[in-house]
């Protein structure tokens, strides 16, 4: 009973994803124009972007604490949160591929949004290879977390902002209409909005389980100084 009190909010995204594979695959889903039956990734698609958004946002908090406390365990953390955010944002580049194949006619087209996503992805990947640069521990977080501030706004900016000031095939973005303004029925939103929160618990337990084997990682290199 310990356990289930303690760990809740894991049994309860298992069940949330499990209902959404069930929806995802089964449930009804309103018929619309070009869209027809792939409108079911957007409980794939679209929620794997809110996690990446939610996974990287805690990154940015870590990493100021970091430059507020200079605690190692505030680093630890960002990278993490960076790294897991990162998973999904690959995992989001897939389901949306897929979804432009059936919808767009082709696996990647010439879309603001799209090549602004692959920039953004660029970019976080440079922070990658900022931190395996630096050899001292301290120049590394620091350093990484400051980089790891400013690639969040810029990734901001490119995936929600510029997108809206151009044409693009996105809904909700130059122009398109989006989902709210198409009649997506409440059956939708029954499994969009768990959707959400069970994608977002599974990233967070990710992210959870990097971050413990990290801590282990460097218990044993500090007994092997020792």
């Amino acid at each position: 009973m310990e356990t289930l009190k303690k760990y809740y909010w894991k049994w309860a995204g298992m069940l949330l994803l499990v209902y959404t594979m069930y929806m995802g695959f089964a449930g009804q889903v309103p018929r619309q124009a070009i869209l027809n039956e792939t409108v079911r990734n957007l409980y794939f698609h679209v929620t794997m972007w809110f996690s990446m958004i939610a996974l990287l946002g805690v990154s940015v908090y870590h990493s100021i604490q970091y430059l507020r406390k200079s605690d190692p365990m505030d680093d630890l953390k960002s990278n993490a949160y960076v790294i897991t955010g990162l998973v999904f944002a690959t995992l989001g580049l897939l389901t949306g591929s897929i979804w432009a194949k059936f919808t767009w006619g082709d696996w990647w087209t010439n879309d603001p949004k799209l090549n602004s996503v692959a920039i953004g992805m660029l970019i976080y990947l440079a922070y990658g290879l900022v931190r395996s640069s630096l050899p001292d521990e301290q120049q590394k977080a620091r350093i990484s977390s400051v980089y790891n501030i400013f690639a969040f706004i810029i990734f901001m900016v490119l995936i929600w902002i510029l997108p809206r000031m151009t044409d693009s095939l996105h809904p909700g973005n130059g122009g398109n209409p989006g989902f709210n303004s198409m009649d997506l029925d409440n059956r939708m939103r029954m499994v969009f909005y768990p959707a959400i929160l069970g994608w977002m618990s599974l990233g967070f337990w990710y992210a959870q389980l990097r971050i413990r084997i990290r801590k282990i990682e460097v218990l044993l290199e500090e007994k092997e100084q020792a």
